[in-house]
């Protein structure tokens, strides 16, 4: 690796805002910096000194020359070494948290930005971590990043996840695979009250999402006794809480076949499989359907992919979400609850908001707004970055 004696230089254009990076902003934008035929031959994920327009040292970023996003400034000492101690440092810094937080070794360990590891998801299942590298920095210090993740934590395995769409973005590769120990392929996961079946090899980003733990847990307030809907359900994230709280019963709609099986593995694990049904079903066919069908539920979750993963996106996206909200609000039994979430980062709190509470008025249904919900707290957000907030929950009161 390049000495930090001989490391390159990149540079701020003089429009370019260097108090923010110096504040703690984690990006600089491709029209941020000075990009001449230095700069653009440096290989993805070197690491490079960042100037100010005057040349002053700002930070130490890495480097991916194609992307928007062209360096990622990775610590405010332009001479760090990101070596294994390096990453060890943080990596103890995170885990001290999440220690903090929950008693079981089942939680996201290192949330990219918010945990000063631009680019790098690791979620843990016990003696096992997944990590998401979605940055070409993180790609070429896998070693030392895995001795380090072992030496802090004690895992005995390590998976690669190769998945995220960020990777397409570095110009990475899409090969997933063990970095250490013998990862299983799939692994129970105790949270909630229930058991959830993670997928880890062939399930969705790292196989399972811990990011609705808090929105599960106040869903399931509502649970007791009640007849429970939980559409996009993925393994039965809200459906199994609820029944675990005491649902009379739970449907989960979901069009994957694959993770409905896994719903119905953690239902028989959790011990409620008797009161637990699935429905392989495009959403909003499934919604239409059970419409038809005069089907009433005390409690309705709707917890779909992004609609609206880009800003070019967000008018359709919250098209998408007025939609879900409109055919979701008539199955809602008079007085009981829905629960309506989105992972879109383009679609700020309030326009989301606004949007499902233009569905629920559409479908000629009064409501109030009895929750706001986030990711939890193993997903810290970074201070100047909206991005690391994108998960947002509503849950509403339909009135009689």
């Amino acid at each position: 690796m390049t000495a930090p004696d001989t490391r390159p230089t990149i540079r701020l254009k003089p429009k370019a805002d260097a108090r923010a990076i110096r504040h703690g902003m984690p990006w600089v934008y491709a029209d941020d910096l000075v990009t001449d035929r230095r700069t653009k031959a440096l290989a993805p994920g070197s690491l490079a000194v960042l100037e100010d327009a005057e040349r002053a040292p700002l930070a130490l970023a890495a480097i991916t020359p194609a992307s928007k996003i062209i360096a990622r400034v990775l610590d405010a000492d332009p001479q760090a070494e990101i070596d294994q101690a390096w990453f060890s440092t943080r990596l103890a810094r995170a885990l001290a948290l999440r220690e903090t937080l929950y008693d079981a070794p089942f939680y996201r360990l290192v949330h990219a930005e918010g945990d000063g590891l631009p680019g790098l998801i690791i979620d843990r299942f016990g003696d096992t971590c997944v990590l998401q590298p979605n940055a070409a920095w993180l790609e070429a210090r896998l070693a030392p990043l895995t001795a380090a993740l072992q030496e802090v934590t004690g895992v005995a395995h390590v998976l690669k996840s190769a998945s995220g769409r960020a990777r397409a973005l570095e110009g990475l590769d899409d090969a997933s695979g063990p970095l250490a120990g013998a990862p299983p392929a799939r692994i129970a996961v105790p949270m909630t009250g229930a058991t959830y079946i993670a997928d880890l090899a062939g399930g969705q980003k790292t196989g399972l999402f811990y990011d609705q733990r808090p929105n599960h847990a106040f869903a399931a307030r509502f649970a007791k006794g009640a007849r429970v809907l939980d559409v996009f359900s993925h393994v039965g994230g809200f459906a199994l809480a609820a029944l675990a709280a005491g649902a009379q019963s739970a449907l989960a709609v979901d069009g994957s076949a694959p993770a409905l099986a896994l719903a119905e593995e953690g239902a028989a694990a959790t011990g409620v499989a008797d009161r637990f049904a699935t429905r392989k079903s495009d959403a909003f066919a499934a919604l239409e359907t059970l419409a038809t069908e005069g089907a009433q539920f005390d409690l309705v979750i709707c917890d779909p992919p992004a609609f609206a993963p880009a800003k070019s996106a967000l008018g359709q996206g919250l098209r998408a979400y007025e939609r879900v909200a409109r055919l979701a609000a008539p199955l809602v039994a008079p007085g009981g609850a829905l629960m309506l979430c989105s992972c879109s980062h383009a679609a700020e709190l309030a326009k989301f908001r606004a949007a499902c509470l233009r569905g629920v008025g559409r479908a000629g249904r009064a409501s109030q707004i009895v929750y706001t919900g986030a990711a939890g707290p193993d997903h810290p957000l970074h201070p100047q970055l909206g991005e690391t907030g994108y998960l947002k929950t509503l849950m509403l009161r339909l009135l009689p």
